[in-house]
């Protein structure tokens, strides 16, 4: 029995990976396009379509059915209509619409959709998530493959140091860092900070069991000068990806408009995760679900930082804090199931943690300090203190009080390790 398993796993493999081959070159077809609109419209605009020389993702699983991320696209093969790849994501663009400055103006951000490159000329479905948590297409691209327009040029091209390569791309889960306010004097530096977070990244638990199955490199890119931009001081940096506090008006909040940048910064290694470590002790970072991913490298915190922001931007966790510190309003309408793990409003509660649940557990569970992991239904989370409710007091998706994912968390991360390396 157990050789016919193994049997059967090997077929599938074999099949995709033959799927693949049938639809896709082993590179990245990057389109780059404008997501505009105000806190209650959106529209979409082709800024330009880029080859590059890398393809990191899986060659198993081209479809994406985890049902996760605020934005999703579809690629059709032209010809025959065949669904070939799909992929879930979010942007800054979703978490501006919550803002404010949202209901005043109407801004524009620059984002990117990236696939292996195709073979034949494809459709590109574009999708939005509705407030009742429903993908509805918003827009569609018919890309020629043989077109001159699609870019081979490579802006920003830098060597790279690999801090733990564990196998092939196609089977592993590739994450790749990028360096924001480290001169070339500081490239050394640079690489102990690699080293130092891939270390840490290993001290919890469920990664500390899966490291085999990481790969992490680094692009060796220097700026102009350390550090980042706190607007609010007055200090301004010349850096390569130019990040900065104060992203939304929340001063930790630590970020880049500049998706561009990043992503040909990127484009230097294989990727399936963007992780920027940036040259400052001021307490702060920031991440979106598959998008990209930042820390500071130098404040006490570093290390849980760098962790907690990898929940969002790998398994798309959601933060579990409820003291108001962000600018966000509304962020997850109460009479909807929010799509991420560790959250839920209770109106399809069956979907998320209640199988994991003790039994007799109440709901709503009373929060209990002496036993933070201890799993319930705690209302507080998503940045409000009502109607919604999360797995345990406390969690590494909440405080840095603890040392550990929550059980939900956990099995979250576990999950998506799995999704990326079959």
């Amino acid at each position: 029995m157990k050789n016919i398993l193994l049997l059967s796993i090997l077929l599938a493999g074999l099949t995709a990976n033959a799927a693949f081959n049938d639809w896709f070159l082993l590179k990245t077809l990057r389109i780059d396009y404008y997501h505009s609109g105000d806190y209650k419209s959106e529209s979409y605009a082709i800024d330009e379509l880029k080859s590059e020389p890398f393809w990191g993702g899986s060659r198993n699983y081209l479809i994406d059915t985890l049902n996760e991320g605020e934005y999703y696209f579809k690629v059709f093969d032209a010809a025959s209509n065949t669904l070939i790849y799909s992929h879930g994501y979010c942007t800054l663009f979703d978490e501006w619409q919550c803002t404010d400055e949202a209901r005043k103006t109407r801004r524009s951000f620059n984002e990117s959709l990236v696939l292996p490159f195709p073979k034949k000329d494809v459709r590109i479905e574009f999708y939005s998530r509705s407030k009742k948590g429903i993908y509805e297409k918003m827009f569609e691209y018919l890309v020629n493959v043989n077109s001159y327009f699609i870019s081979p040029e490579r802006r920003l091209v830098f060597p790279t140091y690999d801090a733990l390569i564990s196998g092939d791309p196609e089977v592993k889960i590739d994450i790749v860092i990028l360096p924001e306010g480290y001169t070339a004097e500081e490239m050394v530096k640079f690489k102990s900070d690699v080293d130092k977070f891939s270390k840490e990244l290993f001290n919890y638990a469920p990664y500390s069991e899966n490291r085999e199955k990481f790969n992490i490199r680094a692009v060796l890119a220097p700026s102009v000068e350390t550090g980042t931009d706190i607007p609010a001081d007055d200090i301004w940096k010349k850096t390569i990806l130019n990040t900065a506090f104060y992203t939304f008006n929340s001063e930790r909040y630590l970020m880049t408009y500049d998706n561009k940048s990043v992503r040909d910064l990127a484009a230097n290694a294989p990727y399936d995760q963007i992780y920027i470590l940036v040259n400052s002790n001021k307490y702060g970072g920031g991440s979106i679900y598959n998008f990209y991913s930042t820390s500071v490298n130098s404040n006490t915190s570093s290390a849980k930082i760098f962790v907690h922001e990898f929940g969002h931007g790998f398994a798309g966790l959601a933060d579990e804090y409820d003291d108001g510190s962000t600018s966000f309003n509304e962020m997850y309408p109460l009479d909807i199931e929010p799509w991420e793990h560790n959250l839920t409003t209770l109106q399809d509660f069956d979907r998320k943690w209640k199988s994991m649940l003790p039994t007799g557990t109440q709901i709503p569970t009373p929060k209990d300090k002496e036993n933070p992991l201890k799993l319930g239904v705690y209302e507080g989370g998503g940045y409000v203190a009502k109607g919604i409710y999360r797995p345990t007091t406390d969690c590494l998706m909440n405080t840095f009080a603890g040392k550990e994912f929550c059980p939900v968390c956990k099995r979250a991360i576990q999950q998506m390790i799995k999704y990326y390396t079959y």
